[in-house]
């Protein structure tokens, strides 16, 4: 196994970027101060107050809305490694203190549990997610650590993972209904350099699919915690009977219990759940040098990305159990296609790239940021989607929040933590991975660097890379190509360089000093269509452009949207629109469109004499659709 390439640290990095910055200035100043208030009026933060008092009863919210804090803190600290914000910084600690205080003295920390049913701990991991919870806990100390170097959180984080590995394997055999803590355990043990923590995760990942303690749980369900005789069709029996029980019997694939990871050959189930598992088994196949685990989650990525993946990116196309289906079971108008999910698949990308170097991981990183992700806040920063069609007659809106507000807080911490994304050091060189204007500062073979990249994307694809070298050092800058670019040119200072668009990425081996990089990506206008397998597109097309998935709505086109027809030929002139939508650039063209004339008070006649005209057509970039009220919208249009 190769040397693993190492994400650049967040206060390495500066962003500059036209485009990212000014979503990451409304993520620091609107979003994650909105959010803090949303913890206070939901009754997060409330919780954790009254668990600290010791008393019992009345929880506010889901079971598991601890979490929500905890990606809170996540986000707020990754904005104080890079921004001094005394303000903040204080907000965080005063929180970080309400939750230590609500802490148990063996460790265990849960507010649900702590008012409602301290002694059912553990007894229903299938449902009420405290191994969840506690995966977000560490994520935000670890944060918390390597942002501020204070360890109020991590001290608490550790004692909670030390109180878990007392517990698993000894007293309770047993896996998360819901993974997260896999991932996180991996990052507390790298945090730490103690080897318990990469050692749990190890066995909550392999013990995954072997365990029948989630089907027991749901067999003796009178007996764990959450259940409630006189709500068993809303409460917990009845939300587990819709996800684990097919025809009658236990089915574990929801939760991705129904085979052992090695054994499993599609992605299944819950999206989220699988994204965050795949995630952790990636961490451990790493750490462990198990190339065949690498090569079996590789299967499984193709099978998600090939099958089972909308043109944004987006995945889980079903409402009801948040969930991957069938191959090719891709609808639009009901797609689910959760924010946490796309974010979650980004978490796992990243570490599938930093194991294998692979561009296509890179590439589609790059199109879950720009559609799956950020279509899920408004640009105000304020309201979000929880779940993403990709066509809708107008009623589709986004919310201020939601009672499982599991999305809002993971998108903020994903915008507050972008730059773990863009770069990569190894032993070689380095990997520009994402074209985002700014400042990277890496050591190189023992020198330090300055790399300051110019770009504007995603409106166009000319990128320029000045390489500063403390000293002169030979090294390999690596470019990564674009899926989506039709041509590349590459050179360094006036002289041109070979591109291998296969290869993924250009490399680029010499002795850097004081140089510049211009890479110029060629932007065309896309018309795309999917595979014949997928149903709810047949007959229908899509537009892209770079990165940027394209969508008509409704508010910029005078005609219904089902009206319009596209020829893939078409000719779309690419407009630049500063004062709309924050500044974007516009697809206009011509489609076809039925003629309404003559029909008079037919309401059907022959199809022989039905006529068709021209009318222009102009698509926004999906991310965008309905910052201007709820309207209708449409990725896929239909072909002429």
């Amino acid at each position: 196994m190769s040397e693993q390439r190492k994400p650049m640290s967040i206060g390495s990095v500066q962003i500059a970027d036209d485009f990212w910055q000014q979503r990451r200035e409304v993520n620091r100043e609107q979003t994650i101060e909105y959010q803090y208030q949303q913890l206070q009026e939901s009754g997060t933060l409330e919780n954790f107050r009254r668990a600290s008092a010791g008393e019992e009863g009345d929880h506010n919210g889901m079971w598991f809305q601890d979490s929500d804090a905890y990606k809170w803190i996540e986000a707020a600290s990754y904005v104080l490694a890079n921004h001094h914000d005394p303000e903040l910084d204080g907000r965080v600690d005063s929180v970080i203190d309400l939750i230590a205080t609500a802490q148990q003295a063996d460790g265990y920390l849960n507010t649900y549990f702590a008012l409602e049913e301290p002694e059912k701990r553990w007894t229903n991991l299938n449902m009420l997610h405290e191994l969840y919870c506690a995966g977000h806990l560490i994520e935000a100390a670890v944060a918390h650590y390597r942002a501020t170097g204070k360890e109020s959180l991590l001290d608490v984080a550790i004692d909670f993972a030390d109180h878990i590995d007392r517990t698993f394997g000894d007293e309770i055999e047993g896996v998360p209904g819901h993974q997260e803590i896999e991932l996180a355990l991996m990052e507390l043990a790298d945090v730490t350099g103690e080897p318990r923590y990469r050692d749990l995760a190890k066995y909550f990942v392999d013990l995954r699919g072997h365990d029948d303690r989630l089907a027991w749980e749901f067999e003796n369900i009178e007996q764990i915690a959450g259940y409630d005789p006189d709500d068993s069709e809303n409460g917990i029996a009845g939300q587990a009977e819709t996800v684990f029980l097919e025809d009658g019997e236990y089915d574990g694939s929801y939760a991705q219990a129904h085979a052992p990871l090695r054994e499993q050959e599609a992605v299944e189930g819950h999206s989220v759940r699988a994204m965050y598992y795949f995630a952790g088994a990636t961490d451990i196949a790493a750490e462990t040098g198990d190339d065949d685990l690498l090569q079996h989650l590789d299967l499984l990525w193709r099978n998600m990305t090939e099958k089972r993946m909308y043109v944004t990116g987006g995945i889980g196309s079903q409402h009801v159990g948040e969930r991957f289906t069938t191959d090719y079971d891709l609808p639009n108008d009901t797609a689910y296609a959760e924010t946490c999910a796309a974010i979650g698949s980004i978490f796992w990308n990243q570490r599938l790239f930093e194991e294998t170097g692979a561009a296509k991981y890179a590439d589609l990183i790059e199109r879950q940021l720009y559609n799956a992700v950020l279509v899920g806040v408004s640009l105000d920063g304020t309201e979000f989607f929880y779940d993403n069609v990709l066509e809708s007659d107008g009623e589709h809106d986004r919310e201020g929040w939601f009672e499982c507000a599991c999305c809002p807080p993971n998108i903020a911490r994903l915008l507050a933590s972008l730059e773990r994304y863009l770069y990569a050091v190894d032993d070689d060189g380095l990997y520009v991975n994402q074209y985002v204007s700014g400042t990277a500062t890496p050591t190189v073979d023992g020198t330090k660097t300055t790399l300051t990249q110019t770009a504007d994307f995603p409106w166009e694809g000319t990128v320029e890379i000045d390489v500063e070298a403390s000293e002169p050092t030979e090294f390999a800058v690596r470019l990564r190509v674009p899926e989506w670019s039709s041509g590349a040119s590459v050179s360094v200072n006036g002289d041109p360089i070979d591109v291998d668009a296969d290869a993924g990425y250009v490399t680029i081996e010499r002795t850097w000093d004081d140089d510049r990089i211009e890479a110029e990506f060629e932007m065309d206008v896309q018309v795309l269509e999917a595979h014949p397998n997928v149903e709810a597109d047949i007959g229908r097309v899509a537009l892209q452009r770079g990165p940027l998935v394209y969508c008509l709505e409704g508010v910029d086109n005078e005609r219904p949207l089902y009206h319009y027809e596209i020829d893939p030929e078409t000719n779309f002139d690419v407009t630049h629109r500063e004062g709309l939508l924050e500044g974007v650039v516009t697809l206009d063209g011509t489609a076809t469109v039925p003629s309404k004339d003559d029909w008079d008070d037919e309401l059907y006649r022959p199809a022989d004499e039905t006529d068709e005209t021209t009318a222009p057509i102009t698509a926004v970039p999906y991310f965008a659709w309905n910052n201007r009220g709820p309207n209708p919208m449409r990725v896929w249009i239909r072909e002429a």
